[in-house]
């Protein structure tokens, strides 16, 4: 899924696929990859994407763990249901 956010915030300072990865030391195809949502940056590579675009860091893995308890309330209702 992709990550709107991230690309409404990158749009919105002005700045490529190019330039933060290139800010950042990733290539542009990993760079795209995270905004797409099919990789997931490291906590270092999360702090350095957040510190050029200025935001928390922390909503890499806010949003991660949002779709898991989602995943996790989701089995547990239809485990409920069957049981």
């Amino acid at each position: 899924m992709p990550r709107t956010w991230l690309i409404e915030i990158r749009t919105n300072a002005n700045k490529t696929h190019d330039d933060i990865a290139t800010e950042v030391d990733v290539s542009r195809q990993y760079y795209g990859m995270i905004e797409s949502g099919i990789r997931n940056p490291s906590v270092d590579l999360a702090k350095r994407i957040a510190f050029i675009l200025k935001f928390d860091w922390i909503i890499f893995f806010e949003e991660y763990g949002n779709k898991t308890l989602h995943i996790e309330q989701s089995v547990t209702s239809k485990q409920k249901e069957v049981g």
